[in-house]
């Protein structure tokens, strides 16, 4: 095990500041406490009240820094300017495996995974029933909202709407003013959600709508705030005629600077995976797996059952390969 402090020292995710962005910084170590340097500032922070460190443009960081991060179980993430692209990402704070695996456990289940996409389309859209609705229906139900949606900013506006164009592997180049800008802003968005998912220990990858890419779960989750905020201000930047992608780029940036859309992102990923009866804990508890109990405690010796089964009558045998060895005297 390479981490130091134990899991008990360690504060829960939600006791945690959500996330810390630092750019243009030399990040290094003094005892339990990271130091952010700046030409301006020097300012410490405790390593342990951290969820994720957000590692902007412009930042150094010390190997020294890097480990006391990853004992206190903080996540890191190399991202773009506010956060806005997640370039990579570190050891995230929940050392245990618990959310990951019951995001594999609802996933890999029909009726559940159901249930879920369900209650990312309630998110979204609150004032319709879906509890009995069909993927089919969740599909044809949210295109219809989302071209409304994309109508109402558009009278809004004044801005011109035909239908969304995206194309794949270059979405900046094709399509118009608005949908280069919706493009740029949603992959903003990409980056804060992937950021989120790994902090909390969960899999990018394991999407309930959207399958078959390694961030299909922040396709997922970054649906749930489109409508909030991209969508909308990238209709107020094409009216104001400001349509090129760092152009959304520094408007998102400064719209989540609060912090608050990262809070709200980690509250709604575990509303989402887990239930009243499902425990929420980061501890790092080591199991064996086993097909009968679900998992045994790891780190012990089981032989040591098998030898409390020896009696007086057991036999025990060994036996190897002949040898021409002479036999001993004795």
């Amino acid at each position: 095990m390479w981490w130091l402090s134990d899991p008990l020292d360690l504060h829960r995710i939600e006791d945690r500041v959500s996330s810390l962005y630092v750019e243009k910084s030399h990040v290094d170590r003094a005892d339990n406490a990271i130091v952010l340097v700046n030409k301006h500032r020097t300012v410490r922070v405790p390593a342990a009240f951290i969820a994720t460190l957000l590692l902007g443009p412009g930042t150094r960081i010390t190997s020294g820094a890097v480990r006391l991060l990853a004992d206190s179980g903080t996540a890191v993430c190399w991202v773009g300017d506010r956060g806005v692209r997640m370039y990579a990402a570190g050891l995230g704070p929940s050392r245990g495996s618990g959310l990951l695996l019951r995001q594999a456990y609802l996933v890999t289940r029909t009726k559940e995974r159901l249930d879920v996409a369900r209650r990312m389309y309630a998110k979204r859209f609150p004032d319709d029933d879906v509890t009995t609705a069909t993927m089919q229906q969740l599909r044809g139900r949210e295109g219809a909202r989302v071209k409304k949606i994309y109508r109402t900013h558009s009278e809004r506006t004044g801005v011109t709407w035909t239908r969304r164009v995206y194309t794949p592997g270059d979405p900046f180049a094709a399509g118009d003013d608005i949908n280069r800008l919706l493009s740029a802003g949603h992959s903003c968005l990409y980056g804060i959600c992937h950021a989120a998912i790994v902090g909390i220990g969960a899999s990018p990858a394991l999407g309930f709508v959207h399958t078959g890419t390694a961030t299909s779960f922040v396709l997922d989750i970054a649906d749930l705030y489109k409508a909030d905020y991209t969508i909308p201000l990238a209709f107020d930047l094409a009216a104001a005629g400001h349509v090129e992608e760092r152009d959304i780029r520094t408007a998102f940036r400064d719209k989540v600077a609060d912090g608050h859309l990262m809070a709200r992102i980690v509250h709604d990923i575990k509303d989402l995976l887990l239930d009243k009866d499902t425990p929420d804990h980061d501890d790092d508890s080591l199991h064996l797996w086993d097909e009968i109990d679900g998992h045994v405690p790891g780190g012990v010796n089981w032989a040591a059952d098998l030898a409390d089964q020896w009696d007086d009558t057991t036999i025990v045998g060994i036996t190897g390969p002949d040898t021409d060895t002479e036999t001993p005297p004795w």
